[in-house]
């Protein structure tokens, strides 16, 4: 399919700066083996194709947009990372792989996050060309605010807080609007930063991508309960054991796979302005419809 061929082709792209992208650089102990082991792990890829195909569909050139879309990977691997080590949810398998910490230690582990956190920010600055200068800084402040504290890490701290207690349902949208949703926000945002798009087309697409996050969340909560531990690469039910209230616990699985259906009916209304949506519309129904 079509779409299928261009989402390919981008994850491509990805893998190949990724894999590139620190080479050559003075290696100090294991550090960069570490992050490299996190970064090339596999994934979706889902958060930089995001980032690509806004900025194609604002007017932009996705090569422009390449490294900010790695960049938003970076964050992201970094997060996992840390989100599997033992003070966290202490998960032994990744992308159906030994966590991080498993191979390199909890030490190495936490540098290796530390080290991409900080390196995403690096690339965006090393590799943004003849960039307008303002497009450039706010993408720096966009990934920075969806990554903080007032975003994705804010988010975590709520999900920990929120273990071994129920949470109301405002409470669990907040979390997960900002542990999931912040990044996936401002990978989107990013593209259209990039590309030069209007407030009001980076408002549209905020609005597509806050509900595309919050059915990918939604969904993920419905795999933890139906899927296996090989279909899903990661452990399954560490969310019953962890006494976390989830989507599922709350609504129920059928009741959570209409919202699925309803967040991405209201993510292709928010692109009704765009002339070339398309690819963005098949992503979001694929990505409700997945089963890993």
């Amino acid at each position: 399919m079509e779409y299928k061929k261009v989402l390919e082709a981008d994850c491509a792209l990805v893998e190949q700066w990724l894999d590139q992208c620190f080479a050559g650089r003075e290696r100090y102990g294991q550090i960069y083996d570490a992050m490299q082991y996190s970064l090339m792990a596999g994934g979706k890829r889902i958060r930089p194709v995001l980032t690509l195909e806004t900025c194609r569909m604002c007017g932009g050139d996705v090569q422009a947009a390449l490294p900010f879309a790695c960049a938003v990977e970076m964050i992201h691997t970094y997060s996992l990372i840390h989100d599997d080590l033992p003070c966290m949810d202490d998960d032994d398998l990744r992308r159906g792989k030994p966590t991080n910490h498993k191979v390199y230690g909890e030490a190495t582990a936490v540098l290796a996050g530390d080290a991409l956190l900080t390196a995403a920010f690096e690339m965006m600055t090393e590799h943004c060309g003849d960039l307008d200068p303002r497009r450039v800084l706010d993408a720096i402040d966009c990934l920075s605010h969806g990554a903080g504290a007032a975003g994705m890490i804010g988010g975590q701290v709520l999900d920990m807080e929120g273990e071994q207690r129920p949470l109301a349902l405002a409470e669990l949208e907040l979390t997960q609007s900002l542990k999931t949703g912040a990044l996936i926000c401002a990978a989107a945002e990013i593209g259209c930063i990039i590309a030069g798009g209007s407030s009001q087309q980076r408002a549209a697409v905020r609005r597509y991508a806050q509900c595309v996050g919050r059915a990918f969340q939604i969904r993920d909560d419905m795999l933890d309960v139906t899927s296996t531990d090989q279909v899903l690469g990661k452990p399954i039910g560490s969310d019953a054991e962890n006494g976390k209230t989830t989507f599922v616990t709350m609504l129920g699985l059928e009741a959570c796979g209409k919202l699925v259906d309803e967040l991405t009916m209201q993510a292709v209304e928010a692109l009704s302005g765009f002339e070339q949506a398309d690819f963005h519309i098949w992503l979001s129904k694929l990505l409700a419809g997945r089963d890993h």
